[in-house]
């Protein structure tokens, strides 16, 4: 009896403690999350999303059996900020040095910074890591060949297997936890950005060696036949194989799900495609029509329908919420000759929006957004509450009772009913950003310049800045004046209303300088 008493308790208790004021939940068990994170993919680039030229049915089904979001928004339009701001809570202009990082950059969340994963690590969550950092490690100059510290492990999470920065940029390497995978002690790694280092061929004097050609950015050391931006030498059993990789970092994600399913875990699983440079699997090549950008897609939507079925095989599909969304919007050419643009054909890769990455346009920061979680979350529901990534901070905390700092988290808003498709009504505003982009011929880096951006209903609002500049063949948006459009007659943003609207571009771009001004937008 005393036995059967306890249970009961305990499982009264349970409840209770995952009771969400205001969230009318099925499920008394706390749920699995699982953030699947996709690289420059686009509004348009989904079936689901309007797509007639690309087709995604994993993807179609995940939104299908839960809902999917029209006004989803990334807190940049380049990757690290967004991946700053998910992470923290925190845009990422509000940060110092927080834009695109080379390979070698210092950690820029510092152990001690309030997190995502820390707050489900409290909340009795195991966190993992797979995938794509590109946050920064160590305090300055990296010690690839021995402990890698500060890591993800030093900021909320209990594991990690990750690529350092991204496909197009050394290292080439994979790090579990602290360490880099394979190395060989014999065959020290050595990275640098600003000098040749070693004896390596590159791209610039070895063309003949690529699988596609590449800009000067991307033309350093040569790694399985793709040249990258920055100079390595060593690690050569430890560098990665691009065509192999996405299935690498899927037996991760499996195993880390695998070792947790009777335990609620939290998994921030960063896929890669489709950034560049694209080299999907051969099971893929060919299959779009599209060249390598294309069939990296169909390579994004065969993980999502191998991470559901994994799901389903271990039986715990039922209680886990998928967030699956994208650090960014599209680009076609970036850095590599792959073809991307003149095999694009009709296809609209940012859907009815201007341009796409680094831009401060809908196309740059409008991503598609979808939530899943059968019987949790509504099904077949399209919502067009606005939603940002900044917002699963707050969120995922009201979902699991986790509590925050005041002082974190600042730009974190609870979405957790749009999110469970409860409702279409969502944020009253939000930020968009991105930052110039200024190349010398040999190397790129943003410019510390800051373009920003403010939605609110309908309207948005751009702020002042400078001549139009584009980067990649993307139009960044800038002006020196602002503008101010009416997204939903407008999607493109082609008619500045700021003129005809002279009140309403006043009132909003005052709210925008005081956000700014507050160092936070949360009360």
């Amino acid at each position: 009896m005393k036995a059967a008493m306890t249970r009961r308790s305990l499982l009264l208790a349970g409840a209770a403690a995952l009771a969400v004021p205001g969230v009318a939940l099925a499920s008394p068990r706390r749920p699995n999350i699982i953030i699947l994170y996709a690289d420059d993919l686009g509004y348009g680039d989904l079936s689901c999303y309007g797509s007639k030229t690309i087709h995604t049915p994993n993807i179609d089904r995940l939104a299908a059996g839960g809902t999917r979001f029209v006004n989803g928004h990334s807190p940049s339009a380049t990757c690290t900020p967004s991946r700053y701001a998910l992470l923290t809570g925190d845009y990422a202009w509000r940060a110092s040095g927080v834009q695109i990082l080379p390979g070698d950059a210092p950690a820029l969340i510092r152990p001690g910074k309030f997190t995502l994963p820390t707050m489900l690590q409290r909340a009795g969550y195991t966190t993992g890591l797979v995938g794509k950092w590109h946050l920064g490690l160590g305090d300055g100059k990296v010690d690839w060949n021995g402990e890698i510290a500060p890591s993800p492990l030093d900021i909320g999470f209990d594991y990690g297997f990750y690529m350092p920065a991204t496909l197009d940029r050394v290292p080439t390497v994979l790090i579990e936890n602290r360490r880099v995978v394979n190395l060989d002690p014999a065959d020290p790694i050595e990275v640098n950005y600003h000098d040749k280092i070693g004896d390596e061929p590159t791209g610039f004097d070895h063309p003949e060696m690529l699988k596609f050609g590449a800009d000067p950015e991307h033309s350093n050391t040569i790694v399985n036949g793709i040249s990258r931006i920055g100079y390595m030498t060593g690690g050569r059993k430890a560098r990665w194989k691009d065509e192999e990789l996405s299935d690498v970092l899927l037996g991760k994600a499996v195993d880390f799900m695998r070792g947790q399913k009777d335990k609620p875990f939290f998994l921030y699983y960063a896929v890669n495609e489709p950034h560049v440079p694209r080299a999907p699997h051969p099971r893929f090549v060919g299959k779009s029509g599209m060249g390598p950008r294309g069939d990296s897609i169909l390579q994004l939507d065969w993980t999502v329908g191998e991470l559901m079925r994994q799901l389903e095989q271990l039986g715990i599909a039922d209680n886990t919420l998928l967030v699956f969304s994208s650090d960014n919007g599209p680009i076609l050419f970036d850095g590599y000759q792959d073809q991307a643009v003149e095999l694009a054909g009709k296809h609209r890769p940012a859907g009815p929006f201007t341009s796409g990455k680094y831009s401060i346009y809908e196309g740059g920061t409008r991503v598609p957004m979808i939530s899943w979680w059968p019987g949790q979350v509504r099904a077949g529901k399209v919502s067009a509450a606005v939603v940002d990534h900044v917002d699963l901070l707050a969120s995922l905390a009201k979902l699991v009772g986790g509590a925050f700092p005041q002082d974190s988290a600042v730009d974190s808003f609870d979405m957790l009913a749009p999110l469970l498709g409860q409702t279409d009504r969502g944020r009253d505003h939000v930020i968009e950003d991105t930052k110039l982009m200024v190349t010398t011929g040999t190397k790129v880096t943003g410019s510390g310049a800051r373009i920003f951006a403010i939605r609110a209903g309908d309207w948005k609002l751009i702020r002042a800045s400078v001549e139009p500049h584009a980067f990649h063949g993307n139009p960044i948006g800038t002006l020196p004046v602002h503008q101010l459009y009416n997204v939903a007659s407008d999607p493109a943003e082609k008619v500045n209303l700021a003129e005809k609207e002279p009140q309403r571009t006043a009132r909003m771009a005052a709210w925008l300088d005081k956000i700014e001004r507050d160092g936070r937008s949360r009360p």
